[in-house]
């Protein structure tokens, strides 16, 4: 059974920087495709960034050179790294892991962290 952990969210102003971490326990985490979602209240469950075993990132649109993604795999943890936050960026985010190369819908990752807010104010 694997189990993944989220940390680092908060409550941060407009333009402020947060880092989430994420370590999943049980499996071989080299092997996994992690995924960094959001989720607004009320709101489906989209993709932010993802990184494949090999390091191959893909970002939203809305994310890109704010937002990077990286994995440490001696420490079995992947990163998110928040730059010039916005009031937009407001959400749970989520933390999921999959076999083999990343996917874009929640649906494709089997393996789910219980979610951490961040909340960017004005």
């Amino acid at each position: 059974q694997v189990q993944l952990v989220e940390s680092g969210g908060g409550v941060v102003q407009a333009g402020d920087s947060l880092r989430l971490s994420c370590t999943p326990s049980g499996g071989d985490f080299s092997k996994f495709a992690m995924g960094w979602f959001r989720q607004d209240p009320g709101k489906e469950r989209v993709v932010v960034t993802a990184i494949s075993s090999t390091g191959s990132a893909y970002y939203k649109d809305a994310v890109k050179g704010r937002f990077t993604i990286s994995r440490d795999n001696a420490k079995n943890t992947v990163y998110l790294q928040m730059n010039s936050l916005q009031p937009e960026d407001t959400a749970v985010y989520f933390c999921a892991a999959r076999i083999r190369g990343y996917m874009f819908k929640p649906g494709d990752y089997p393996y789910w962290g219980q979610g951490t807010q961040v909340t960017v104010s004005t």
